[in-house]
């Protein structure tokens, strides 16, 4: 008892930061695709990738065959460029972070098969995997 008394800021601490790292995975912002899980959905389950970067970062590189579409006009513009809700769809970013964001509009505008890219086009250049620039 004296253990917990004495240590009390530094069990709340990783209490806190415990749940800091659950709730994302709760929500469903942690659930994405590695570079390979992604290379495979393209390939096999002919999945859509959504680059939501601004246009500047998506002509300074993005992934093959990316259609861009800035994370603001996310739920303006995903309906018109990619009318089968059932397509699965990889959303891209620079780090990961617009694209778990996107990923969440687009499950709640009904594409249940979208998931993020974990660690953004980092992630993919990290992977070798090949870059298009416009």
């Amino acid at each position: 008892m004296n253990f917990l008394m004495a240590n009390w800021v530094l069990i709340l601490l990783a209490l806190l930061s415990g749940a800091m790292l659950l709730i994302p995975m709760i929500r469903g912002g942690g659930a994405g695709v590695t570079p390979g899980q992604a290379v495979q959905l393209i390939n096999r389950e002919k999945a859509v990738v959504v680059d939501v970067c601004e246009p500047a970062e998506y002509q300074a590189g993005h992934v093959g065959g990316a259609r861009n579409i800035p994370l603001g006009q996310l739920k303006e513009k995903l309906p018109v460029a990619v009318k089968n809700k059932a397509t699965p769809l990889v959303l891209v970013c620079a780090s990961g972070i617009r694209s778990n964001r996107a990923a969440a509009i687009a499950r709640k505008l009904g594409y249940e098969k979208a998931q993020s890219l974990t660690g953004g086009l980092k992630s993919w250049r990290d992977a070798n995997l090949p870059i298009e620039r416009a």
